[in-house]
């Protein structure tokens, strides 16, 4: 008697076909996880791009004169032709990458003149503030004994645009700021 073979019926094909598409699917769902991974650690760097450009905008502004005698102008070559605006070219490719404007304008927001009795003239950069008249003690028409500085505040808002990738951050900050009294009375409230 012979046996024969008993015949197949397709259950290798049909699981084989099965776990290829399980796969397919798992291979899939792996790239997009890792793109989109990859598209929010983009986003992270271009966010973090323009906070620091805002910042170095900011800290340019606070480091110069016009911040308080040109408050509409305080940036000496402007992007394009806006006024407060900068440009950062963060590759060095010669193509600006990100747009920093200050918007509003920067506005001295307090200012309180320093008494001459509050200056320590030991220190060459507070001998410039003091006045060589004397405190009269309220006696009308004599010398206030008020210095020729002022301690003012400073509300300094920088928008930072990157227009490949749209990323947009609004960065303010406050600064105190010694300056003339002749500034504070142009300039603060």
């Amino acid at each position: 008697m012979t046996t024969r073979p008993r015949a197949q019926s397709g259950m290798a094909l049909v699981v084989g076909l099965i776990l290829l598409a399980l796969m397919t699917v798992m291979a899939i769902t792996s790239f997009n996880i890792g793109r989109t991974s990859l598209d929010i650690v983009g986003n992270m760097q271009a966010r973090q791009q323009a906070i620091t450009a805002a910042n170095d905008a900011i800290q340019e502004a606070i480091s110069t004169i016009r911040l308080f005698q040109a408050p509409t102008a305080i940036f000496l070559n402007p992007c394009g032709s806006v006024a407060n605006t900068r440009c950062f070219d963060l590759n060095g490719d010669g193509t600006d990458d990100i747009t920093v404007t200050l918007s509003p304008t920067p506005a001295c927001i307090q200012a309180q003149t320093i008494p001459n009795a509050a200056l320590d003239l030991a220190d060459s950069s507070q001998t410039g503030c003091a006045t060589g008249a004397a405190q009269t003690f309220g006696i009308e028409g004599t010398a206030t004994g008020s210095s020729l500085c002022a301690n003012s505040v400073w509300e300094i808002t920088a928008v930072a645009r990157d227009p490949i990738t749209e990323a947009e951050v609004t960065v303010t900050s406050g600064a105190a700021v010694r300056v003339s009294t002749d500034d504070v009375g142009t300039t603060c409230l």
